[in-house]
């Protein structure tokens, strides 16, 4: 690590260096310098194939925001993720080891993986909020798709027809949960079809909006800013939105087993769209507000279809613990599409109150 760091710019003689965060992609490291500390992190380039693009859109998002910090006289090394370049002036590092990048590491900031109490939940709204409004001049087509076609519900919803045909064997044990999201088909179109019939436009939009993406301090317990930019690309409203909702308002965990620990929690429903709305203001179009609580229910689908998808072809993305882990998975975000539905005429009358 200390060759590796020796090739940034970065402050202050090597100190150490040790694995840091819960993250699942990239391997991450804190690094302490005699002068600063650092994040370095090895790329997963077996997800993300084109690293360039990566780096180059994480660039100019991150330059975009620390304008807008700089104009409210804020730290941008606390307000905004800095990107450390190499010696060579480059976004990152390639070696025999694979791809390396390093930022910045925000000092006296905390990430929660799950939602403790509301505040925490509305602070994260207001963050991804923020992050958005931040963004609103920013030209979304100037950044690549990282991972193509990643929140194509449609897409998504053909893969796994296609693996029904291709993949018998675990076909069995998946039928009741298959035959619930054929039944949601159409429903899968909702977002796509607002786009392609101009209802709707993409945007910068993060695609990992759960709140352990929000650095809060500890003292304020106020949010300071977004990381992990990885999935930064253009895509909808909604999506981030979605997210954030299906993460949040799950009473139960990703992987509950039991589910009657799994409910959707309505209030905390109301707490994001409320910080959510805040930090934007006026800049959603009156579609796009209609479209937030599709969003949750679309996110949700969306992994149930990815999960039920990788369990059918043996769990070759998900890491699992047990041979029906991602089932567990699919089934749980089943329960919570039926807990949306429960009251799902409440959710679309709270958007039309911000119209």
């Amino acid at each position: 690590m200390q060759n590796i760091m020796n090739q940034f710019k970065i402050k202050g003689e090597f100190i150490s260096s040790e694995r840091y965060g819960s993250g699942h992609i990239n391997d991450t490291y804190k690094i302490i310098t005699s002068e600063k500390w650092y994040i370095a992190q090895k790329i997963n380039h077996t997800i993300f194939e084109n690293v360039e693009g990566l780096m180059n859109n994480i660039e100019a998002v991150t330059q975009h925001i620390k304008e807008k910090v700089l104009d409210q006289d804020l730290d941008p090394n606390r307000y905004v993720l800095q990107v450390i370049k190499t010696l060579d002036d480059e976004l990152y590092l390639k070696n025999d080891q694979g791809y390396w990048r390093v930022y910045l590491f925000v000092k006296d900031a905390l990430t929660y993986d799950l939602v403790e109490n509301s505040d925490q939940f509305y602070q994260s709204a207001l963050a991804f909020g923020l992050f958005q409004k931040q963004l609103n001049d920013f030209d979304a087509s100037q950044l690549v798709e990282t991972i193509p076609d990643f929140h194509n519900t449609p897409k998504r919803y053909q893969r796994l027809m296609d693996v029904i045909n291709q993949k018998p064997e675990r076909l069995e044990k998946a039928q009741q949960e298959i035959e619930f999201i054929i039944e949601r088909e159409e429903f899968t179109h909702l977002v796509i079809d607002a786009y392609e019939n101009g209802l709707i436009k993409k945007r910068v939009t993060h695609n990992d909006t759960k709140l352990n993406n929000v650095m809060i301090d500890p003292k304020t317990n106020k949010a300071i800013c977004v990381i992990d930019l990885d999935t930064v690309m253009p895509g909808f409203v909604s999506d981030d939105f979605g997210d954030s909702i299906r993460f949040g308002c799950n009473t139960g965990l990703e992987d509950e087993q039991d589910l009657s620990q799994v409910k959707f929690d309505i209030e905390l429903y109301k707490i994001y769209l409320k910080g959510y709305m805040e930090s934007l203001d006026d800049i959603l179009t009156k579609e796009e507000i209609r479209l937030l609580p599709v969003g949750a229910k679309m996110m949700t689908l969306e992994n149930a279809i990815r999960f039920t998808t990788d369990f059918l072809e043996g769990d070759v993305y998900f890491k699992t613990n047990y041979d029906e882990h991602n089932l567990v998975r699919a089934r749980t975000q089943i329960k919570l599409i039926k807990e949306m539905e429960k009251v799902w005429d409440q959710l679309i009358a709270l958007s039309e109150e911000y119209l």
